[in-house]
């Protein structure tokens, strides 16, 4: 409704269903990179930059949202969850117990597996990732050692070091540190009392999650020097405890403002599936590193699909659990609402065993959330099938269809069908109002957020160490007002409602992860970095709503487009949910285990060829 100038909107409650029409979205921006991005950057800082951000603001209706837009509902600072009901066939832990504890009952959960007949099988007739399980299977053989493992993987790094293009993975790295964690639990396994079933994995861990004894820079060349690391993140020591091997920090986007994984600073991290593209980001040396074997796993941070985008363009899984159940602290972003740390890794089992050790929140978030007790799918029992067969998957099949590349919908739209054939799973059609005006808010939080903590070092002088694709991103976000922040929490609660009436009427949300696979690296963006919004509204399309509202949600692959690129399918669960999540995710993994590609850039750590 219309009242001059001013628009009001109906209070959510009142909004007819039947009447919401899905915008297609476009983003009206220029796509800049290499010297015209500098020259860019140059203009939107000087006084005329104002008039170009004002711009491109009314072009995208961002101002008419914000401030010519009566919003009905309070705002909401931070997701706020109505209780939820308890999921069925799941295995409850405790958050506040050991790792190691944690884990081995995570690895009851999972179904039976007998590594040693994959160790036999001709590993050339057709392309696998290795488990962790396959891993410890190997040391407590003797078939390798956790020391072996370490000696190929810093050769591995070495020949990483020297390909052309450039495919820099880690930032910061140190071989000896590898080859004495390497060591301490080969030891362990001779003595036959590995801590857990993590003893000896390998493990990346993303730049902006503090890792001792290497600096957090997150993708910066500077961050260090502001921010000392003095201990592990609460999730990096629990990885610890049970003995993972921290192999060093990951690439990224710089500061994660952004979806592609482009950083000037040290290189652009490399599609493992195609060097010449992008692995998406931010989280993109952690997707990297594990898509192409040298780790089984690695931590990244999700603020707007930042572990999700680079899982689904990499063909990894990528797991985003409920906010607040992860503690954040020991992270460069610990202070938003809507970033969790969340784990990157080849299989769907190994998530489930590595969020089974990081989780556990914070004591401020558990008086703030109060969240309700983890569990895991006990995949193990023969009830999960059931459980599997009741659940009912929200599908707004317009959403669902806006993507770059029809290959995308028609692969995930395919897997949902064989879902309901092999189950019994039941899709069930919805509407999503507001689907821009969350867009809105998404951008308006994260980029609120993130210069409230950059401003004391933007305006000390160290702007220009920025990279240019952050000060343009940091120029928009300067222009946000503090009314407009308070808007964008209003229409958090609003979408929140809309979101909270729909879980009661299904058990998830599908939609493919992203809108387009892998985008092509231009040349010119390696050196001074590059500005699309409308790719990044094409990776961004379907992952915001876990981020603004604190949802679980997970990506898990598919299959691929026509030229060979990764697809993935998100599935996002109700607050605190993760088990269900997880267990669709184990059943579309085993639906789409054959055929499976072999990314170019490949390494078989367990084996050696």
């Amino acid at each position: 409704m219309k009242m001059g100038k001013k628009k009001v909107m109906l209070p959510a409650k009142e909004v007819d269903l039947a009447t919401v029409k899905y915008q297609y979205e476009k983003i009206e921006a220029p796509h800049v990179t290499g010297f015209f991005l500098k020259l860019f950057v140059k203009v939107l800082e000087s006084p005329f930059g104002s008039l170009i951000i004002s711009h491109l603001k009314k072009e995208n209706k961002t101002d008419e949202m914000l401030r010519n837009t009566v919003i009905p509902e309070p705002p909401m600072f931070k997701p706020e969850f109505p209780p939820q009901e308890s999921e069925a066939g799941v295995v409850l832990l405790d958050e506040d117990g050991k790792p190691e504890e944690r884990v081995a009952l995570a690895l009851k959960c999972l179904p039976d597996y007998d590594p040693s007949t994959y160790w036999n099988t001709d590993s050339s007739a057709s392309f696998r990732y290795w488990k962790i399980r396959d891993y410890a299977h190997a040391y407590r053989s003797k078939l390798a050692t956790p020391s072996i493992i370490a000696e190929r993987f810093i050769s591995a790094m070495e020949e990483f070091g020297n390909k052309k293009p450039p495919m820099p993975l880690l930032i910061s790295y140190d071989p000896e540190h590898i080859r004495k964690q390497a060591a301490a639990s080969t030891k362990r396994f001779e003595e036959g009392k590995p801590l857990s079933i993590l003893d000896g994995i390998f493990m990346a861990i993303k730049d902006d999650i503090d890792c001792s004894p290497y600096p957090s820079n997150g993708g910066t060349t500077f961050f260090h020097e502001i921010r000392p690391v003095e201990k592990d993140a609460v999730s990096v020591s629990r990885l610890r405890c049970c003995g993972v091997i921290l192999v060093g920090k990951a690439n990224m986007h710089e500061l994660g403002l952004g979806t592609t994984g482009n950083n000037p600073n040290y290189g652009t991290a490399r599609n493992p599936h195609d060097p010449e593209r992008y692995t998406g980001g931010s989280s993109s040396g952690p997707a990297a590193i594990v898509a192409a074997g040298l780790c089984s796993a690695a931590l990244g941070t999700d603020g707007g699909g930042s572990v999700r985008i680079p899982s689904s363009l990499c063909g990894i899984v990528g797991l985003k659990s409920t906010y607040g159940r992860t503690d954040m602290a020991g992270a460069i972003c610990d202070s938003g609402t809507v970033e969790i740390i969340g784990p990157i890794t080849s299989t769907v089992e190994d998530a489930i065993l590595v969020y089974a050790t990081i989780l556990g929140s914070s004591a401020a978030e558990k008086i703030a959330l109060k969240p309700s007790v983890p569990c895991l799918p006990n995949l193990a029992s023969h009830e999960s099938s059931n459980a599997l067969g009741l659940l009912k998957l929200g599908k707004y099949t317009e959403w669902f269809n806006d993507v770059f590349s029809t290959d995308i919908s028609n692969k995930c739209e395919d897997v949902l069908n064989r879902l309901s054939e092999t189950y019994g799973c039941k899709t069930v059609e919805i509407v999503i109002p507001e689907l821009n005006e969350m867009r809105i808010a998404h951008i308006v939080s994260i980029g609120s957020e993130s210069l409230c903590g950059l401003t004391p070092d933007f305006e000390d002088g160290k702007r220009v160490k920025f990279t240019h694709d952050t000060r343009t991103n940091l120029a928009l976000f300067r222009s946000f007002r503090g009314s407009d922040y308070v808007a964008a929490q209003c229409l958090r609660r609003r979408i929140m409602h809309y979101h909270m009436e729909i879980f009661k009427e299904v058990d998830v949300i599908v939609t493919p992860t992203t809108g387009m696979t892998a985008p092509i690296i231009p040349p010119a963006a390696l050196k001074f970095g590059e500005t699309d919004l409308q790719v990044s509204a094409n990776l961004m399309r379907f992952v915001i709503a876990a981020n603004l509202l604190g949802f679980p949600a997970i990506s898990v692959p598919v299959g691929y487009d026509k030229q060979g690129l990764p697809i993935g399918l998100q599935i996002i669960g109700r607050p605190w949910c993760e088990a269900s999540i997880l267990r669709l995710a184990a059943a579309v993994e085993e639906l789409c285990r054959t055929p499976k590609k072999k990314p170019m850039q490949f390494y078989d750590m367990l084996k050696g060829n």
